[in-house]
């Protein structure tokens, strides 16, 4: 057995126990988008084997929708962490204040755009540079997102033993790494027998067990009690209703804004 086939045996063995354990402790209940993640993580991974195996043509196709769909559907988990996060307050603020959250990431991922752009390999081909883009992309949005909730964890009251901390903890790190190895890739010498040679494929190697590494810290964190969430303080509970009472104002006004300029003159 090859060091690839095992590391890819321990690592969808972990998917599936940690599938089960949350399926055991109800967590589809509280976070329904990151079961599903697992879910699909844990079933593309068993159709790679399968496709590289058995119909290795099919592949590139495959791996292109692949890409996409969980580029999706990390951007559907990272907005299900931060609308979890606001559990202590989410009675008071607008039924729909979530899709505030998805617009901010989602230009915060814009702003990110370019600046993952830098590390492209100029080799690749137009559609190979595509997914390449959006995989740092999210990396980088991944890595954004755990440190926000990191470094204001105080100011959310949630700790190291809070669920969505420790979700978020297990993306960055992975990110992290991912991105780290991205880098000492496009510093490698590009001639082409190094650049497929075992130093280049071992660093492959060590994202991939990364990702192990981040399967076992979740199977830890859910298998322990989480700690109970704390209330935001008055002043953070008053600074958030705040922002969201500026958002509906803000959207009010130009919702009637489009009105009045789609009326006819003379209308009232």
């Amino acid at each position: 057995m090859t060091l690839d086939m095992f590391l890819w045996s321990v690592g969808v063995t972990a998917e599936g126990a940690l599938i089960a354990l949350l399926w055991r402790k109800c967590v589809p209940q509280s976070l329904p988008v990151f079961f599903a993640y697992l879910c699909w993580s844990f079933a593309t991974d068993l159709a790679v084997y399968s496709l590289q195996a058995f119909y290795p043509s099919a592949y590139p196709r495959f791996y292109w929708v692949q890409m996409v769909v969980d580029s999706i559907m990390v951007f559907v988990v990272l907005v299900e962490l931060a609308w979890s996060v606001l559990r202590p307050i989410r009675s008071s603020l607008p039924k729909r204040s979530w899709i505030g959250i998805a617009l901010l990431i989602a230009l915060t991922g814009l702003l990110l755009w370019p600046l993952a752009g830098l590390t492209i390999p100029a080799r690749l081909t137009p559609q190979g540079q595509i997914i390449f883009h959006l995989q740092q992309t999210f990396a980088i949005l991944r890595v954004v997102v755990f440190l926000g909730m990191a470094g204001f964890s105080q100011l959310l009251s949630i700790g190291w033993r809070n669920r969505e901390l420790q979700v978020a903890t297990g993306l960055g790190f992975y990110s992290i790494v991912s991105l780290a190895v991205t880098v000492l890739h496009t510093h490698q010498i590009v001639g082409k027998q190094y650049q497929w040679g075992p130093q280049y494929h071992g660093l492959d190697e060590v994202v991939m067990v990364s990702y192990i590494g981040v399967l076992a810290y979740w199977v830890f964190s859910f298998a322990t009690k989480e700690t109970e969430r704390r209330e935001f303080t008055p002043q953070m509970q008053s600074f958030l209703l705040a922002m969201a009472g500026a958002a509906r104002t803000t959207r009010s006004v130009l919702t009637e804004s489009a009105s009045a300029k789609e009326r006819k003159p003379g209308e009232r």
